[in-house]
Order: structure tokens, then sequence, then C-alpha cells
């Protein structure tokens, strides 16, 4: 990169609100300014580049938008406007980067190969029109890679590459400007011809396909003319939230904050239920009460779908956050089925079946976790710690985690309407009156609670977004497999907690196959060999509000995990929040493009004495049985 140019000198021709502009990106800072005649020009950082948009009375909405997706943009109104402000900023930013390009984006007329009665989906036109400069032709090639590498469906993109015609670039209906120009025209491949309608799914991947190639172009120009380096083309995306972002953001999260789903769902009667049941003989399913709802699931949903997304301009938060409010959707669903026949549609919607992988996984670890070891642990042992033991050791370990961070600020209350065990709700670590449990598995259940779930709500907090503290949707899978493992690497993992995690999944498996209550208990005692309290803690939690699939979830995103390190996975992007497996590249390119920060304060746990020795046998290949070998 050059070094800056002299300071910026207004020109005869340039308007005040143009200088001030030009100032601002002179000094290094952010622009965002709505254009007297209509339109904007945002530039969240000085780039060697420039995306364009020429259009009034809100054509070509899904070019538009496109464009504004990117880190630098204009939406000018009229072709004049555009060459006025496009030589001003570019002469500035080729001085300081030595070149500087402009991506024209727009849409063709029609799509002419195409009927609203048309048989099949033939292809649609993209055209793309260069100079054959060396680094428009870079440009090009990455543009037309990058569409033709994604997967096809719906319509398949064909890509026209032409020339500028050589009596000049005008004469083709071009801006004027003094930089190379790359023009792209898509086909309106997102609405019917002739009545208008959208395909809201094809409009949404058109969107991010071709910005994604945009985001290629730039960078191979970028690389071509050594103007800049970039490790990765997406990390020439914005690097900016703008207002729109932070609204939705703070919309989304007070809707989710109207309700714990996991309290709402879990029952507050546990030692009462197990007396009715062992009083029937184990015949008959005991009566769950819970805590009465304190939302109206009907206006919640209004809330949640009033919210508006069209002016997020960025593919990426815009798909984050609609897939949010989806799972949003689903849990309030959930909520209002308690208790109901719909709970366990709705929960199977929500967590996924029982696949036959997992619970052949499950089957294995049962078979091979002997019911002589699960004797042994349901015998008495004098080394228990209650609940005001764990109490005090979580107050050890979130004081020490303040230390390393003074925003982590969690709280810890015993309770007696909870199941015997812990519970993470928000900032709060919840633990049951009842809780017993030997004093050397203290350490490894509260690097699950505290070291996961209450870290990455901080750290999530720390990036600015709350999307990233109550989760991203999906999380929960990843968080329970990373919880797990975190059992395992603090040399907390026994065969005892490893059949427990088995149990749930074969349990789910026979509640979604119609099995009630009695007969996964004995499924769990008699053919498994569980202790009959332990076997009892597993049903209430998988037929608590009418039966939810959600347990089944510990031992697939473990395996998930398992398979994410063999292959090479880091760790360190879950510590930045939670997120989901399949958020893994999202977060990596978040990171890349300055949205996001790293970890506000790392894992404990990942400090033990055997922790990498653990870590690095997990990344040679392991299965669950293989956590037993601490």
């Amino acid at each position: 990169m050059k070094p800056a140019s002299a300071p910026v000198t207004a020109a005869r021709d340039h308007p005040d609100w143009l200088v001030d502009v030009l100032e601002a990106i002179e000094s290094g800072k952010p622009v965002r300014k709505d254009l007297p005649s209509g339109g904007r020009l945002h530039i969240d950082r000085s780039l060697p580049f420039l995306c364009v948009h020429i259009s009034s009375g809100g054509s070509a909405p899904v070019a538009r938008e496109i464009t504004q997706a990117n880190a630098s943009y204009l939406l000018a109104p009229d072709g004049p406007t555009a060459e006025l402000i496009v030589a001003a900023v570019g002469a500035l930013l080729e001085r300081r980067f030595g070149a500087f390009m402009v991506l024209d984006m727009g849409e063709l007329a029609s799509d002419a190969l195409l009927t609203d009665q048309a048989p099949f989906l033939p292809p649609f036109t993209i055209e793309v029109t260069a100079e054959k400069a060396r680094p428009l032709r870079a440009a090009v090639r990455a543009f037309v890679a990058a569409i033709e590498a994604i997967q096809v469906k719906f319509r398949t993109p064909r890509v026209e590459v032409h020339s500028w015609p050589e009596d000049g670039r005008t004469a083709a209906g071009a801006l004027d400007i003094p930089f190379p120009l790359m023009r792209v025209r898509f086909a309106p491949v997102y609405c019917q011809q002739t009545s208008g309608k959208i395909y809201p799914e094809l409009r949404e991947r058109l969107i991010a396909t071709i910005f994604d190639a945009g985001l290629h172009a730039f960078a191979a120009f970028a690389n071509s003319t050594e103007s800049l380096t970039a490790p990765t083309h997406r990390a020439l995306g914005r690097k900016a939230f703008v207002d729109a972002v932070v609204r939705t953001d703070r919309c989304i999260d007070e809707v989710a904050s109207t309700f714990d789903f996991l309290l709402a769902v879990t029952p507050i009667n546990a030692e009462a239920a197990w007396n009715e049941f062992a009083a029937s003989g184990f015949e008959r399913a005991p009566r769950f009460l819970y805590r009465p709802l304190t939302l109206q699931v009907e206006a919640a949903k209004r809330k949640l779908f009033s919210i508006p997304f069209e002016h997020l301009e960025d593919p990426v938060l815009y798909q984050l956050y609609r897939e949010k409010q989806q799972e949003l959707d689903l849990q309030l669903s959930i909520l209002s089925a308690r208790e109901t026949a719909k709970f366990i549609e709705f929960g199977r919607a929500l967590y996924g079946p029982v696949e036959a992988g997992l619970l052949r996984a499950a089957s294995s670890v049962l078979a091979h976790c002997g019911t002589a070891e699960a004797r042994a642990a349901a015998s008495p042992i004098h080394d228990r710690a209650d609940c005001y033991f764990v109490e005090r050791r979580a107050h050890e370990m979130i004081a020490e985690y303040a230390r390393r961070c003074s925003d982590f600020e969690a709280h810890v209350e015993v309770r007696d309407d909870l199941p015997s065990g812990l519970l993470v709700s928000g900032r709060r670590l919840l633990i049951a009156r009842s809780t017993l449990m030997p004093v050397d598995r203290v350490e490894a259940i509260l690097s699950h609670e505290i070291g996961v779930h209450l870290l990455t709500y901080f750290n999530g907090s720390a990036q600015g977004l709350r999307l990233f503290r109550s989760g991203l949707a999906g999380y929960e899978g990843m968080q329970e497999g990373l919880a797990v493992f975190a059992e395992f690497l603090v040399g907390g993992m026994t065969g005892e907690r490893l059949r427990l995690i088995a149990a749930r999944v074969i349990a789910c498996a026979a509640m979604l196959g119609g099995a009630a209550l009695p007969e996964s208990y004995r499924l769990l005692v008699a053919e498994h060999g569980l202790p009959e309290a332990d076997a009892f803690n597993v049903v209430l939690r998988v037929y608590r509000g009418g039966g939810l699939v959600k347990d089944a979830i510990y031992l697939r995103g473990l395996l998930h995990l398992l398979d994410h390190l063999a292959d090479g996975g880091a760790l360190e992007p879950f510590w930045m929040g939670k997120i989901a497996a399949a958020h893994f590249g999202v977060m990596q390119e978040l990171s890349a493009r300055g949205l996001l920060g790293g970890p506000a304060v790392r894992p404990m746990f990942l400090d033990h004495p055997q922790a990498p020795t653990r870590l690095e046998r997990a990344r040679s290949g392991m299965s669950p049985l293989d956590l037993l070998d601490n």
C-alpha cells in the first residue's frame, strides 16, 4: 500500500458535502452520507474499490441490495452524480493504494429465457463487461469462477463475458470515469415476469452468490495490482455494523429475553414425581408440574415477526437473524403446546430426530460400559459433595474468571424448584438443593456449566451483538458437545456419566417411537442396567413438557466435535460466543472482517495439566468410549 496522499483541497466544482466526504476519507473516518439528490455513499474504511449502483424509483432492488452489502458502495440516482462522486473519491483512493476499480452492479431488463408458464428452469444470464487489462482480467476470472462454483438450485447461472467496444466505454452506456470499470448485469430471476411476485429463497441466494463473487473480483484485482493484501476475500467485507443491525439485534434479544425456554419446560416437582412413580410400582407416569408461563405466546410471535430485516445491508448477518427468528418461533410454538400431543412434534422440528448412527453410538456406549460399573456407581459413596459444596466451588471458579475478565459477572443460586443437578440461565448458574455428587465430579461439572455455558455467554456479550450471547440458531448441540468434552479435558469423565448421556439418546428414541414414560424407564433399568434414580432422572428430562427430544443433542454434539477435531478443526472460534458447528465458517469470516474480536477470556479447563495431551489425542481421532481412558 502506498503512503497516504496530501490533504484534500476543495475543487471549484465539488459541492461542500463532497469536500467534507473527501476530508473524512483522508483522515481515516468512516463515511455514510445520504446524497442531496437521493442515494447514499457508504465507506466503512478506505479500500481500492467501490461498488456502484445507479437507479431511481426502486428499480433493480436486488442489484441495490448486493451493492449496499459491500463495505464501500455508492447508490446514485443518475450517471452524472455517480461520475462526480466516483471521480473524486477514486482519485483520492487511487493515490493512496496505487490502483482503484469500480464494479457497476445492475439488472437486465427481463429474464428473456423464462416465462411464468415455462415447463422447466433453463439457465439465466449474467453479463460481465470489462477491459482486457491484466488487473481486470484477473477480477473477471475470479468473479466467473466464484459464480460457477456455487451449488446449483432453482436456476443455473450462465455467465457471458464481453469487452468494451473499441470506440470507448461510453459508447456502451458505461460510466465516464478514469478508472478500471467492471460492469455486471444479471437477469431478474427472483421474480415472476408477468405477475411480479417474488421468489424469496431465490432472491436471497442470488444476493449472497453475486455479492460473494464481487468480493472475489475485488480480491483478485487487489492482488493483481498489489494495492492491498487480504487473508481471504471475505476480509474485504464490512468491518462495522450499521445502526439497522444493532436495532434488529436488540429487537430479537428482547423477544428471546421474555422467556427462559429450559426453565419453562423443566418440572418443579421432581422429588414428588419420583415418590408418586415409585408408589405406583413404576407402572404409571407421574404428573409433572411446571412454572406458569410469564408471556403471551401470540403477542411474542407478533413482535418477533414485526422485526424488520430489509436494512441490514449484510447477507451473512441477514441469514443469521432469519435463522434465529425461525428458532425462536419454534421455541414459542413448543411452549404453547406444553403438555399436549403437539409438543413432541415441535420438539422434533427444533432438535431433529434420533438418527440411526447416533442410536448405534449410544447403544455401543451402554454395551461397553457394563452394568457392573453401573451397580458400583449406585452403591453409597461417602465422599459426596452437596449443593453447598458445589456452590462454594462455583463461587471460587467464577471469581477466578472475573479476575481474568472484569465483565464476567455471573450469579449463583441454590433453588428448590429444580431436579437434582445444575443449569445455566443467562448469566445465572442454578443449583438444585437436592444436588449430590462425587467430589471428584465437581470440577468436571463446573467446567461444563461455567467453563462453557457461562463463558460463551460473556464472551458473546463482548462481541457487540447480543445474538452471540443468546446463541446462533442451532447452537445447543455443539455447545453441549463442547461442555461434555470439557469434562474429559479435566479428567472428570466417568463411565457413569457417559452412560447417562447415552441413555438419554435411547430414551429419546423410545419416546419418539411411541413408548410411554414407564416403558422407557423399564428399558433403561432392565435392559441397560441404569440405577433406578438415574433412569428416572433421564426419563424426567426426556418426557418433560410432553416429550422433549433435546437430550439427544449431548451425544450428537460430542460426536460432531470429535469429528471436527479429527478433521483438524480449531476450538478457538467456539469460545467467541454460542455458535453451531454449521456457523464455524461464518465466525471465521466475521472475525476476518474485523466484526468480531477474539474471546474475552479462554476456558480455564484448557490450563489443566493434562488438557493439552488429551486434546492432541482427540485430534488424532477418538470415539466417545475413548474419553474414559483418562
